[in-house]
C-alpha cells in the first residue's frame, strides 16, 4: 500500500512539541505516531509531506522515505493520512475508491487517485483537504485526532496495551524474562530484550498492563515499573518509580514519574515528581523539581494554546516542554504549564508561570526574553555532544527557524513589560 502522511495547520496546537518535528514523530505508547499509521495500512511504500523548516530534519530522521517528493507524490494511487491521527488497532478494510476517512469533522486519510494529486503539496496541503472533505465520499475513520498535546498523553496507556501484541508477535525472542527481575502480575505481560540490563531488586509489575524494556536499557537496583510502562533504548532507570509511561530512546531518569512521555534524550537523573506531563528531547529538569498535575479544588485544569486558554476537561494535567529547555534545582511547576523550546526555568517564590515562551527564561517569577541565539545553538551543541550526539547544520537550521517564528511572541513579551514599567511610573 502506498502511503503519504502529512501534518496539516493543526499541527501548531501541539507546539512547543511540534516546533521542531513534524506531529506523526511524537510519541504515544510503544511508537511515534507514524509507526501506527503504517502499521494500520500495511504500508509498502511511505512518503512525508511536512512545513518545509522540517524537510531536512525529517529527510535526516527518515532517510528512506521521500520527504516532500512531489513527483512521487503525484506519480500514483496515494493514501493521504493526517500525521495527528491515532488511529484504531488492526489493518484497516478499505474501499479502494477515492474517499475520506474522517473523524468527527477532520479527515484522517483521504485515498485519492493521481489527478487528485495534482496540486497538492505542502503549501497547498490544508486548501485540498478542505476541497476532498468537501467532494469526496465520507467514510468513519475510527481512532482519534490528536488537537492538543494533553490528549497524547491521555492515550498513553491504552496505546501502550494496544501496541504490545504488535510488538511481542515480531520479536524472534519473544518473552525474555531476567532472572534478575521480580515479576508481579501476569507473566506474559513482561517484554524485555535481551541487551537490556537488570540488576537485582528490580520489580515489575504487569497486573494493570504490559510491561515493555527495550534494547541497551539499563534499569537498577530499587527501580519499579508498574504497567503500562516503556523503556526506550538506552535509557538508563536509576531507582524510579515509574507506571503508566513512555520513556524514550537514551533518556535518564529517577524520582517517580506517572502517566507521561518522554520523547527521548531527555535527562530527569534526580529525585522530584512528573505527572501526566510531555517532555520534548534535550530536556534537563534539576534535582527536585516537581511538576503539579492536580488543582486543589479539583476542578479540570486549563492549558494554554496560541493566545487561548483552552479548557481540557481533565482533572489531571501536567507540564508541556520544548526540546532543549532547562529546569533549574527545586523549580514547582503548575497544573496546566506550557514552557517553550530553549527556555530556561530557575526557581523562585511559589510556582513558575504557567506559561513561558521559547527562547525566554522565569527569574524570580519573572518571564524575560533569553535571545541568544549564538549561547543557546552553541549550549545545544555541547549538551547533544555529552550524549555522544552530533549537533548538524540539520539541527541549527530547525532551532533558528523555531527561533525566527517565535519571535512575535517574544516581541509581544517585550512590549507587555514595556507597557507594565510605564504605568508604573506614569
Amino acid at each position: 500500500m502506498r502511503v503519504c502522511v502529512f501534518d496539516d495547520r493543526f499541527a501548531e496546537q501541539l507546539e512547543p512539541l511540534t516546533l521542531t518535528r513534524p506531529a506523526f514523530d511524537l510519541y504515544c505508547g510503544l511508537t511515534p505516531l507514524l509507526d501506527k499509521h503504517a502499521r494500520r495500512f500495511g504500508a509498502t511504500d511511505l512518503g512525508l509531506l511536512v512545513k518545509p523548516a522540517l524537510a531536512d530534519l525529517a529527510r535526516r530522521d527518515h532517510p528512506f522515505r521521500p520527504v516532500n517528493d512531489l513527483f512521487w507524490l503525484h506519480a500514483a494511487p496515494t493514501i493521504l493520512v493526517n500525521g495527528r491521527w491515532l488511529p484504531p488497532s488492526g489493518l484497516a478494510d478499505l474501499p479502494l475508491s477515492p474517499h475520506v476517512g474522517m473523524v468527527g469533522g477532520q479527515v484522517a486519510y483521504a485515498v485519492l487517485p493521481p489527478h487528485l494529486l495534482t496540486y497538492c503539496s505542502p503549501n497547498t496541503v490544508d486548501d485540498c483537504l478542505e476541497t476532498w472533505r468537501a467532494t469526496l465520499p465520507p467514510q468513519p475513520a475510527g481512532g482519534n485526532m490528536i488537537d492538543y498535546p494533553w490528549q497524547l498523553v491521555e492515550q498513553n496507556a491504552a496505546q501502550i496495551e494496544a501496541d504490545f501484541p504488535w510488538r511481542t508477535c515480531s520479536l524472534d525472542h519473544g518473552y525474555f524474562h531476567p532472572t534478575s527481575l521480580t515479576i508481579v502480575g501476569p507473566e506474559d505481560s513482561l517484554s524485555v530484550h535481551p541487551t537490556a540490563q537488570i540488576d537485582p531488586e528490580v520489580v515489575a509489575d504487569t497486573r494493570l498492563g504490559p510491561v515493555v524494556i527495550d534494547r541497551e536499557a539499563q534499569v537498577q537496583s530499587f527501580s519499579r515499573l508498574i504497567g503500562p510502562c516503556y523503556i526506550g533504548p538506552r535509557t538508563i532507570v536509576s531507582g524510579a518509580k515509574v507506571r503508566g509511561s513512555t520513556i524514550g530512546p537514551v533518556c535518564r531518569i529517577a524520582g517517580e514519574i506517572e502517566a507521561s512521555i518522554l520523547q527521548g534524550h531527555a535527562n530527569k537523573q534526580h529525585e522530584g515528581y512528573l505527572g501526566h506531563s510531555y517532555l520534548g528531547s534535550w530536556v534537563n529538569m534539576g534535582a527536585g523539581t516537581q511538576t503539579a498535575d492536580l488543582r486543589l479544588d479539583y476542578h479540570p485544569i486549563r492549558v494554554r494554546v496560541g493566545d487561548v486558554e483552552v479548557e481540557t476537561a481533565s482533572r489531571k494535567v501536567g507540564s508541556f516542554i520544548g526540546d532543549h529547555t532547562k529546569v533549574g534545582l527545586g523549580c514547582l511547576l503548575d497544573a496546566g504549564s506550557v514552557v517553550g523550546a530553549f527556555a530556561v526555568l530557575l526557581a523562585g517564590p511559589g510556582l513558575l508561570p504557567r506559561y513561558v515562551p521559547s527562547f525566554c527564561m522565569a527569574v524570580r517569577g519573572e518571564v524575560l526574553t533569553n535571545d541568544g541565539l549564538a549561547g543557546h545553538m552553541s549550549t545545544a551543541a555541547e549538551v547533544m555532544r555529552r550524549r555522544d550526539w552530533v549537533f548538524t547544520p540539520v539541527h541549527e537550521g530547525v532551532y533558528r527557524s523555531a527561533h525566527e517564528a517565535t519571535a512575535g511572541i517574544r516581541n509581544a513579551l517585550l512590549r507587555q513589560r514595556a507597557n507594565l514599567r510605564m504605568r508604573r511610573t506614569g
